[in-house]
C-alpha cells in the first residue's frame, strides 16, 4: 500500500527562532615540555556556532555548512598552535578563530572543562613529569561571542563536595500539617556545589589567580575558621556567605550564582545491636536531595546593564 506524502507546511508560515550546531565533548590532552619539566591541560571541549543564514533547515542547501568534523579538528589544531594557558583563554581563542575566518559565523559558544591533573610533590619538590588527578572541584569555563561583539565569559566550579560534622543547624522554619522534620541545632552539612561567576570586561584577566581566589573562599566561607569553624542556620545562608566573600575578595566578578545539592545522611538505629548511636554511624541518602541556588550581583553592574 502506497504511503501518503509527507505534508509540509510553506516556509512562509514559520519562522526558525534560534539554530545552532557544533560538536560536543572534543577530549584533548595539550602537553608543553620545557626541557626535562612538562605542563599539561587535560580539556573536554564542546563549540556551537551559528550561521548567517538557515538553507541547509529549509532548503537542504548544506553549502554554507562547516562540517563538526572541521570544528573538532580546529579545535585539536588551536590546541597545537595557540596551547592551553587558562581554560578561559584557549574558549576565547576558540571564538576569535570561527569569527575571524568564517565570515558568515554570526556566534559562536564554547564550553571547556579541564580535568582536575597536579604535580605531583615529594617532601616538598614538585617532580618534573608526573601529576596526581585531585577532586577538589572541576573548573570550566563559557565564552560566547556574537560576529562584531564584544566576548563574555563564565568561569566556574563543579562537583566539589563540601562536609563538616557540626556548626550547622536548620530552625524556626514555616510548620503546617505536612511538616514532619524536627528543628536541629546540631547536623551534619554536606553538599556537592556548582557555582559560576561572569566578568566585566575580558581584558587583563588573571584568569588561574580569580578561580583559585574564589576556590578559596568557597571553601572559607563555607568552614569557617579552621580551630572554631563557623555556624551555618541554613543552607540559603551558606551560600550567601560563600557570594558575599567572593564579590569582597574579587572586584572583576560582576555576577555569581551558586547552587549547594544537599547530601542527606541518616543516623543509623543500632539499638538492635546493644548500642548506643550518639550521630557518629550515618548513612547517606541519595535521593530525593534538595537544591538551593541563588544569583548574586553587584547593584552598580546590574543598573549599568539596565
Amino acid at each position: 500500500m502506497q504511503q501518503p506524502a509527507v505534508c509540509h507546511l510553506p516556509n512562509e508560515d514559520v519562522e526558525i527562532l534560534n539554530s545552532v550546531y557544533g560538536k560536543n565533548v572534543i577530549k584533548l590532552l595539550r602537553i608543553r615540555r620545557d626541557d626535562k619539566k612538562h605542563f599539561i591541560k587535560e580539556v573536554n571541549a564542546c563549540v556551537h556556532i551559528r550561521l548567517n543564514s538557515v538553507n541547509e533547515y529549509l532548503h537542504g542547501d548544506n553549502s554554507a555548512v562547516i562540517p563538526t568534523d572541521t570544528i573538532k579538528n580546529i579545535v585539536l589544531a588551536l590546541a597545537k598552535c595557540k596551547g592551553i594557558q587558562t581554560i578561559e583563554q584557549f574558549a576565547l581563542d576558540i571564538c576569535n578563530h570561527f569569527l575571524s575566518s568564517y565570515c558568515h559565523v554570526v556566534y559562536i559558544k564554547a564550553y571547556v572543562q579541564e580535568v582536575p591533573w597536579r604535580r605531583l610533590e615529594k617532601n616538598g619538590i614538585p617532580h618534573v613529569h608526573s601529576f596526581i588527578c585531585v577532586p577538589e572541584g572541576i573548573r570550566f569555563c563559557e565564552a560566547e561571542q556574537c560576529q562584531n561583539g564584544r566576548p563574555l565569559v563564565i568561569s566556574g566550579i563543579k562537583e566539589l563536595k563540601l562536609k563538616k560534622t557540626t556548626q550547622s543547624g536548620f530552625q524556626g522554619f514555616h510548620r503546617d500539617k505536612y511538616t514532619t522534620i524536627p528543628e536541629r541545632t546540631d547536623r551534619v552539612l554536606s553538599a556537592e556545589l556548582f557555582c559560576k561567576w561572569s566578568y566585566g570586561e575580558c581584558q587583563d584577566i588573571d584568569f588561574d589567580c580569580i578561580w583559585g581566589t574564589v576556590h578559596e573562599c568557597v571553601l572559607e566561607a563555607f568552614s569557617g575558621p579552621p580551630d572554631c569553624g563557623e555556624y551555618s542556620p541554613s543552607h540559603q545562608k551558606t551560600v550567601n556567605n560563600i557570594q558575599m566573600l567572593t564579590l569582597a575578595r574579587v572586584p572583576q566578578i560582576q555576577e555569581i550564582e551558586v547552587t549547594l545539592n544537599n547530601i542527606y545522611y541518616d543516623v543509623t538505629d543500632l539499638k538492635k545491636f546493644g548500642l548506643t548511636n550518639d550521630k557518629e554511624v550515618l548513612v547517606p541518602v541519595e535521593i530525593p536531595y534538595a537544591s538551593y541556588t541563588c544569583t548574586l550581583g553587584r547593584k552598580k553592574c546590574l543598573r549599568e546593564q539596565a
